[in-house]
């Protein structure tokens, strides 16, 4: 895209995709001037900004309905599936997260979502770590709902087993021992959920901004239904450079999977297994991007568990 484009995307969603979609992901930004200009026209939005360095999955701009009302347009390419981020968000219709302001049908036109306007600059990360995590664990409990008749939401069970495939070629690439274990522990967990509810599928700190009708509000879902552990194992691991960096890493890793746990009435082990599972399954994908440095840290994580 030229650089006077008024919808230049951040370079950190354009490494994003690119690592994430590939080559998808360069006919999508190369289109996404034209895209992001017919999606604010369609509205009748006043677009003010792009949202820097904003997110990984799609272009956040900061506009204006037709009434002067401050709200934000996230356009995501077809392979995030905004469509599904669409559905959860009227499912939850602002209950934990945030708001979805026109028909979810609409993100099948462009990929657009018109969303209430947050605080981009201020999620939980703002917060000290004990603070981020108490109020993150009050959001998330909220999400944990039961999903739509005939929904279209993948299962835990059905995403898991693609990972886990991809572990298991992958035992060459990273430490064969927790990759087993990490597969052993999924397999373990898949073969008795507990419960299959409507889950985030990507909370963390920085998923959570300040809001204006409630303190805390989630955005950005990869919605999938499944087990309430399974949507915690991701929070078990933020700020995990500090983690590592401390000689007490170890024993505030455990600490944290115990304390989440209990502050959510949910099984230690099962969040330790998640937590195993996702900590490795990111660290291929870093592995294989090229973040070798992120993947020896998440592989040190998981080897705390």
């Amino acid at each position: 895209m030229a650089g006077t484009s008024p919808f230049e995307p951040p370079q950190r969603l354009v490494r994003a995709l690119a690592e994430t979609h590939g080559e998808s992901a360069e006919g999508w930004l190369a289109g996404l001037g034209a895209t992001a200009g017919e999606a604010v026209a369609r509205r009748g939005l006043t677009a003010e900004r792009v949202q820097t360095p904003g997110g990984r999955s799609g272009l956040v701009l900061l506009v204006r309905t037709a009434d002067g009302t401050p709200a934000a347009l996230k356009l995501a390419p077809p392979a995030a599936r905004p469509d599904l981020e669409a559905a959860a968000l009227a499912h939850w219709d602002g209950w934990g997260a945030v708001r979805l302001l026109e028909d979810p049908a609409g993100s099948r036109e462009d990929g657009g979502l018109l969303l209430e306007r947050l605080q981009p600059e201020v999620s939980l990360r703002s917060l000290p770590d004990a603070k981020a995590l108490l109020e993150a664990a009050g959001t998330i409990r909220r999400l944990w709902v039961e999903p739509p008749a005939g929904h279209p939401f993948e299962s835990v069970a059905d995403r898991t087993a693609r990972q886990a495939e991809s572990l298991r070629s992958a035992a060459d690439e990273l430490a064969r021992p927790l990759v087993e274990s990490a597969v052993a522990a999924r397999d373990e967990l898949v073969a008795d959920p507990p419960e299959r509810l409507l889950l985030h599928g990507s909370f963390r700190q920085g998923k959570v901004l300040a809001g204006e009708r409630s303190p805390w509000l989630a955005v950005g879902p990869d919605p999938v239904v499944g087990e309430r552990a399974y949507d915690l194992a991701r929070l078990t691991r933020d700020r995990i450079e500090d983690l590592v960096a401390s000689s007490s890493g170890p024993g505030t890793a455990r600490r944290r999977v115990s304390r989440l746990a209990d502050s959510l009435d949910l099984d230690r082990d099962r969040l330790r297994g998640w937590s195993l599972f996702r900590a490795v399954e990111s660290a291929l994908r870093a592995h294989r991007a090229g973040h070798r440095q992120d993947a020896e840290i998440l592989l040190e994580f998981a080897g705390w568990l």
